[in-house]
Order: structure tokens, then sequence, then C-alpha cells
């Protein structure tokens, strides 16, 4: 297995905080004429994509921008430029079946009211469901109030604009194509939309306004801006900004253009499913609770974490993770880069800790199926198949999502499932443990960006840890098993993940995310009790009770080791109360 081997925080050079050891042409109609394509700086160049073509419709039928113009020209010179031909129209008869299947991306550039009739709708929707895309700018957001699914696909609609002034845009998403290479703010001036709704819910929000850095917000403070979305089986991407001739001519905004365009037409990856509910670990301000094992270590610059030296760990002491969570993070190999990220392990500046008690989520291009990208190193490969899909290259951001559900690890990247795994080592426990990032060694160079975390837990005032019973042995689950069914059992006690339970204050014993469970909710002495997938019923119901014995009330009998000797692997069942030694038990 690729091994891991306390730091202090040192300024490097520059303004680097680094953690150092120590511690389509159209049938229809023609296109319309352009200028020639321009010199593009290298800035506004994506990695190399496979040619494709995409159709920029610009048709008003209500205000028109004076902006449109230069915006068919950014986007030829930015086609030019990364591979893509734009066939640039005002034709609502350029939208039927046949025609829309050329292209990999449809740009609605500051179209206005009512552009197309029925029958070019029902062809958009068709594309869309093939698995076009679609990219809304500025006022794509003014165009289509009375269909729905247009409502759909924009994602929100306008409602209202004060006038053109700076403002300051909270960049949310520092992964996904249209964003990455933007700061944690961005300034720029522009129409500032409010809309009718809050996309929120519904899209993965890119970036959003800072309301108290201009006049005329109206949306409560939460102020998305640009975001993108999976709908109707196509992919949306949609920017508000667009307004003023000078954005066309702006770099960033410009790359922000090209970002949007090759995600919606599917040669850049990014998770774009609404996200809500996360609290960071990491916003790149700084590092406050994360902490070094190990040699090596990680600079922090641009809001960035990049991997150098090793074998280490930077791990987040902050805070241990129990119960049920996902995790999310952005990361970026520069080639060949070996990395990993690491769940469930204890605390410990020992990096042998996170080795032998946690699981490693892989980040490596080109190693064995267990040991490359998606995998649970050294126990299972991911399906390389949906992997190889979902990856992005060396030199672009990939996202991780990790969703622990009891002792289920599924891995998502970039928004598709590649992996899913559940531990069944008794000596190691997904539902209770630290976070860390790998620094594998010297020309491993991995960044990381944007990490945090979503906690379901247990539910409220739960304690969790031994049970314990006859001869100071303590309730087990053999084999650390997690099939509904698996027998329960006294056992010497061992500290394992099949030994901690969490008495819940609805009544139910957990351990390993399932629940204690008298089976087929049976009342007769020497009814099994096993562990089974919780669901709320009398049968998963325990009260402890005074004189020490654990009763299931629907049955009004004993949690009780059976026998009458009581050695490991003596199972537990259910049985008339008489406060015998075998039914006497302390919890946590």
């Amino acid at each position: 297995m690729r091994t891991l081997l306390k730091t202090a925080l040192t300024l490097c050079a520059g303004a680097a905080l680094c953690l150092t050891p120590q511690a389509a042409a159209l049938p229809d109609a023609a296109p319309t004429a352009h200028d020639a394509p321009r010199s593009v700086p290298a800035a506004e160049r994506a990695a190399a994509d496979p040619a494709y073509e995409i159709l920029v419709f610009s048709r008003t039928a209500g205000f028109r921008h004076s902006s449109i113009d230069e915006g068919v020209t950014a986007l030829r010179d930015l086609g030019a430029a990364n591979n893509f031909t734009v066939d640039a129209t005002e034709d609502p008869q350029a939208f039927t079946t046949g025609n829309l299947a050329q292209y990999r991306a449809v740009v609605f550039l500051s179209t206005t009211g009512d552009v197309l009739g029925p029958a070019q709708q029902t062809a958009f929707e068709q594309y869309l469901g093939a698995g076009g895309g679609y990219v809304g700018i500025h006022a794509a957001a003014d165009t289509e109030y009375d269909w729905p699914f247009y409502e759909g696909l924009a994602g929100a609609l306008f409602h209202s604009h004060p006038a053109i002034q700076p403002a300051t845009v909270k960049v949310e998403d520092r992964g996904h194509d249209a964003t990455a290479h933007l700061g944690t703010t961005w300034q720029r001036t522009d129409e500032w939309y409010n809309y009718r709704t809050n996309p929120r819910t519904t899209a993965h929000v890119l970036a959003s306004l800072d309301e108290s850095s201009y006049s005329g917000g109206s949306m409560s403070g939460d102020h998305p801006i640009a975001w993108c979305k999976d709908y109707a089986g196509g992919r949306a991407f949609y920017t508000g900004g667009g307004h003023t001739e000078e954005s066309y001519a702006d770099p960033a905004f410009r790359r922000h253009l090209l970002g949007g365009i090759r995600w919606a037409a599917g040669t850049t990856k990014a998770d774009c499913r609404p996200e809500t509910g996360y609290t960071p670990l990491f916003d790149g301000t700084g590092t406050t609770g994360w902490n070094q094992a190990g040699p090596g270590g990680f600079t922090l610059a641009d809001g960035t974490l990049t991997s150098h030296g090793g074998l280490g760990l930077f791990w987040y002491q902050g805070k241990e993770f129990t119960g049920d969570y996902s995790l999310k993070l952005d990361w970026k190999a520069s080639g060949d880069d070996n990395s990993g990220v690491f769940l469930g392990f204890p605390a410990s500046d020992d990096p042998w800790s996170a080795v032998d008690h946690g699981y490693e989520i892989q980040i490596d291009a080109t190693d064995a199926a267990d040991r490359t990208t998606g995998a649970v190193y050294g126990f299972k490969s991911a399906d390389l198949a949906a992997r190889d899909a979902a990856l992005n290259p060396p030199g672009e951001w990939n996202t991780y999502e990790l969703r622990v559900t009891g002792e289920r690890l599924e891995i998502f990247l970039n928004g598709r499932k590649i992996n899913d795994f559940t531990n069944t080592d008794p000596a190691r426990s997904l539902q209770q443990g630290h976070i860390g990032l790998q620094n594998h060694g010297d020309g491993d160079e991995v960044a990381f960006r944007n990490i945090r975390i979503k906690q379901a837990g247990p539910p409220s005032g739960t304690r969790t840890g031994e049970v314990k019973g006859v001869n100071g042995k303590c309730l087990d689950v053999d084999n650390a098993g997690t099939a509904d069914g698996t027998e329960v059992q006294i056992w010497t006690c061992n500290g394992t993940s099949a030994q901690r339970w969490t008495v819940a204050d609805d009544g139910s014993l957990r351990a390993l995310g399932k629940c204690l469970d008298v089976s087929g909710g049976g009342s007769a002495d020497g009814t099994r009790v096993q562990l089974w997938t919780c669901n709320g019923t009398g049968a998963q119901k325990w009260a402890a009770q005074s004189d020490g014995t654990v009763r299931n009330p629907q049955s009004g009998k004993c949690l009780d080791a059976s026998g009458g000797t009581w050695e490991d692997g003596t199972p537990v069942h259910l049985w008339t109360c008489h406060t015998g030694s075998n039914q006497k038990w302390t919890l946590p």
C-alpha cells in the first residue's frame, strides 16, 4: 500500500503560507457576418478538446442588448482558440431535430421574449433529452416566460435590475471550469439581475452576489448569479453577466463563458447537483484545526492547498466525525501524481494510524485498479468505465463526494457514482474518525480546494460506547457484519467498531449503521436478537431499567446472554426478565 509517513506554520516566499515539517452550418439561415478571430491570450484557452460545434442564438422579441455583436465575436474567438466552431443565428427555424443534433451546446445570448414557436420548443426539448447542452447568457433569463420547460432549464427568470454598477461576486465553486480561474471574490461591473425565484435548491450555484457591495439587490442576501444543473437529460449553464460590451473584452469573463460552454458541451466534467447544508473545513482562508503528521506538507496560496514532499498526512484535528456524513472536496493533479483522502482513522501524530485503521480514497492516474483514482486503496477498485467517463485530465479540477452511511462508503466523482464499498473489518469503522489529505512524496503535486462536510449524524441526545454485560464482556456484532440478520453476541471487549453502540433518544441501540432488533418482532423466550436495518418499529426499541436490565417494551422481555455459561461467542436473545447476572448491562 502507498504509505503515509507535526507541523508548524511558517511563512514562505511571497504571500504563500507553507506547512512545513515539525511540527453545424445552418440549412435554413446563413450565419451572421463576423470579424475574423483575434489572437486569444493563453489565459482564455483550456485543455485541448476534440473538435465540436455550438449554435449561438440571439433572437430578441423584447429589449435588444447592444452587446450581442461583441458577444458573438468573443464566442467565435474562444472557439477558434479552443477547437469549437460557432454558428450564429437569429432564425428560430434552426431549431429542428435534425439541425440541432450537430451541436454539442446551444448558447442563448441575451435573447428576450418569446423567441421559439411550439415546434421549435419541442425540437429543443428533444435535443436536451438526447444529452444536449444549454448555455444561457444574461438576458437568456428574460426569455420564454410562458414555457415551463425553459424556466426549469434556465434555472430562474428575470425579475428586475438596478443601474449598471460595480459589485463583488462571491465565487462559491472554484472547481468548475467556469470559475476555477477566479479568486474567492471577483470584482466586476455589470447589470445585476434580480430573479423571480432562487435557483439554489434546483441548481448548483457557482457564484453569487454580495448584495451589500452594490445597490438594488432584492434577493434577501442569497443572490446566485451563475449556476449549472443537469436537466431533462442534458446539461444547463447560466451566467447573469454579459450586459455590457466591455464584458466581452474582459479575459476573466471570457474564460468564464468558455468554462460554461465546455461543461455544457460535455468536454469537461463537474458536479452540478444542488448543494446546501455543507460546513467548510478548509475554505481557502486558513488552516485552523489542521495538523501535519510525517514529513513534507502543503503550501497554502490562492485559497489552495498544494502537496510537497512526504510521505505525510495533513489531517483535520479539529473534530472527529461520527455517524453518517458527506465529505466534498475539489482536487487537481498536475500530472501522473499520487495522493489520497483518508477517512475514519483515530487522532494520532503517527500517520500509520490512518493506514492501519482508516481508508484511503486514492488519487493516482496510473496505478493498479485497486490503487488508482476512485479506488478504496487496496480494498476495492472503482468502476473504471464510470470513473474514466467522469474524470477530468491532469491540470483540471475534479470533485469528490465521499458519502458515509453506516459502514457503507459511496464515492462520487464529478457527480457520478464510481465506487460503492462496505467496511467489514472490525479494526476499522467509517462511523467514527478523522479525515486527512496525503502528501505522497517529492514530485507528487496534488492541489485541494473547498473541503466541506455535511453531517447527518446519529439522532439527537445520543451516547456512544461499549455495552458491557455478564463477566465484563461486551455486546458484539459477529465479525463486524452489516448484513441484516447478523448475530449479536458477547465477546471480550476490544474497542472495535463491532462493539461501539449508540444509545439513541428514539429508543434504538445502533452499531455499524444498523439497529439491535428482535427477530420478527417476536416475544417468545429464546427469540433471536440480531442486527437489522433501522426501521423504527417496536422490535428495535430498548429501555434501560433501574435494576440493570435492558427491556424490549413491545414484548415486555429482556436482553439476555443465553445459556448458563458465558464465553466469547455466546449469542444474546430475548427472555423473561429475572435480573440474573446475564441480564445486567451497563450502557454508555
